[in-house]
């Protein structure tokens, strides 16, 4: 550690952990979609995931970006006006196949960047007595941080599986993975993962 270093604890998961895959929709999982990069090693990295926490019953929560009127997120999207193609009912907007949600498990359908930012994530989470969350999708930069920073702000223990995260800019993608394990999260290899899920959670389910 250096002088300039944090000192920060190492949290981990706890009992009561859910799964939040964020944006593994095809507009980020799909080139041919001008947000979406190819990112099949993430795409596997989130269906090793899936497969865990539902063999142990473990909750599990998807989310997508929608629009529905020209008045939702309007700034955000003269930002980003590629943004625009998150239409209702569009291909881009829908699951990535590789991770097509069960039944009972929800899609929260965002229009900003953050999975709680004006949803009702953390009142389900709340329901179910979750208190600590894994983190996966797309962006590292951008929907993936400002989700991880507001489950922290809502008293969540984070953690961020490594591999089953991405970033259309290399440089993006590990100076955010940097600042999220400094302040923010815990960022694990997702074998590390497994490993804290069977530990805590392998009589459930």
């Amino acid at each position: 550690m250096t002088s300039n270093d944090l000192l920060q604890n190492a949290l981990g998961l706890t009992a009561s952990p859910a799964l939040l895959l964020v944006d593994m929709i095809n507009g980020f999982t799909d080139s041919a979609c001008a947000l979406g990069s190819d990112c099949p090693e993430v795409v596997a990295a989130n269906v090793q995931l899936l497969e865990a926490f539902r063999a142990l019953g473990l909750p599990v929560f998807f989310t997508t970006v929608v629009y529905r009127n020209d008045q939702q997120a309007k700034v955000f999207r003269q930002k980003v006006p590629a943004l625009n193609v998150l239409q209702p009912d569009s291909h881009w907007v829908k699951v990535d196949s590789a991770l097509e949600p069960l039944d009972g498990e929800p899609v929260i359908e965002k229009q900003w960047a953050s999975a709680f930012f004006a949803t009702d994530l953390d009142q389900q989470l709340s329901v179910l007595g979750v208190d600590s969350i894994v983190v996966t999708g797309l962006t590292t930069s951008g929907c993936v941080r400002a989700s991880a920073v507001d489950a922290l702000q809502n008293d969540y223990q984070v953690v961020i599986a490594e591999e089953a995260v991405g970033d259309r800019n290399p440089e993006a993608h590990r100076a955010n993975l940097f600042d999220l394990n400094a302040k923010y999260t815990d960022v694990l290899p997702v074998a590390q993962v497994l490993s804290q899920l069977t530990a805590l959670c392998g009589g459930k389910g």
